[in-house]
């Protein structure tokens, strides 16, 4: 109050604006707000109601002494002037307390969301989870996201429970609570456009396993998918790209009866031998059903499957096999009803 009386009587002896040096006084009045978790109505209200209170005094003495309507006016002018400088230098305060604390927190949960990631002990993690304000859940899920087409902007403001990492070429988020962030608008938004794939829910000690399992199958997926895909939809794929070296083996043993043929007989004796391991009954109107081709189509392809590989379709541990190297060799779409379109 004594501040602001006296900086009022020097601007009008002045006729100048506030001293850079008193300003630090209303931004810092501004700051005390953010760090007592008050909003800046209360001060606002304080300084309007100063100026109303200060502006009755000035009227009576201006009265008392005489003095006209113009000068009155050019007093008013000043008390309004001065009142709008120190509420904004206020609000500059304010924003500024927040910018750093928003600056801080943004750096701890990075250091969090590293810290879960990287294999820290569990105690680091709590302090970190500690510190960036973040309360551990019990699961949570990982993205894997492809990286931004050039000159597109940066995704949307994520929820502040949200941790991420959109520095390329590994952009990720790590949602503490998957069920309810894959729904969130501001998540869909952040994924609206790009690749992304979806880890499976684990335990927040095993969050590294949940995005590396993500970042495999988006490596290994065909093309742009039209929405995420969810490991959870496909976790016999992910078994499979688990140990390549094995299933290649596995193969190149079961496998062996398709060699002799031309690349697209192989693919297409392929496919149908799937869809028949596939389906309940291995009829040829099941078959052609799931490759989407004619009954008749798919009784000679069937037929010359059979000749190929005898009775190697008849013991279970070799049906598992076969499926195995076929689901390995084949590319699987990422919409189930499209499988066997190929």
């Amino acid at each position: 109050m004594e501040t602001a009386l006296a900086e009022f009587a020097d601007r009008v002896e002045n006729a100048g604006g506030l001293d850079p040096e008193r300003l630090r006084v209303y931004r810092s009045l501004g700051r005390g707000e953010l760090t007592e978790g008050r909003s800046l109505d209360a001060l606002q209200a304080a300084y309007r109601l100063g100026a109303r209170v200060a502006w009755r005094r000035y009227a009576r003495v201006a009265r008392r002494h005489g003095l006209g309507p113009e000068p009155l006016v050019t007093l008013a002018e000043a008390v309004f002037a001065h009142i709008d400088e120190i509420a904004a230098a206020s609000v500059q305060g304010f924003v500024d307390a927040r910018t750093d604390r928003a600056g801080v927190l943004g750096r701890a949960r990075h250091h969090l969301l590293r810290a879960l990631l990287d294999g820290a002990s569990e105690d680091e993690v709590r302090h970190a989870a500690e510190a960036a304000d973040w309360a551990l859940p019990e699961r949570v899920v990982c993205v894997a996201l492809d990286p931004l087409p050039d000159g597109r902007p940066r995704p949307p403001r994520l929820p502040d429970a949200v941790l991420a990492d959109f520095e390329p070429p590994e952009a990720h988020l790590l949602l503490p609570e998957g069920e309810l962030f894959l729904r969130d608008r501001q998540v869909l938004a952040a994924l609206r456009g790009r690749s992304a794939v979806i880890g499976p829910p684990v335990p927040w000690q095993w969050a590294a396993r949940s995005l590396h399992w993500a970042r495999t199958l988006r490596t290994h997926s065909p093309g742009r998918s039209a929405g995420p895909v969810d490991c959870r939809d496909r976790l016999a794929d992910l078994l499979l790209l688990a140990d390549r070296p094995l299933v290649a083996l596995i193969a190149e043993r079961r496998l062996a009866p398709l060699a002799g043929l031309s690349a697209k007989q192989r693919a297409r004796l392929s496919a149908t031998l799937l869809a028949w391991l596939q389906s309940d009954h291995g009829t040829a109107p099941e078959v052609a059903a799931r490759l989407r081709v004619h009954a008749q189509t798919a009784r000679q392809r069937l037929r010359r499957v059979r000749e190929l590989f005898g009775d190697g379709l008849l013991a279970p541990g070799a049906r598992f096999e076969l499926e195995v190297a076929l689901r390995a060799s084949l590319p699987v779409p990422s919409d189930p009803r499209a499988r066997g379109a190929e």
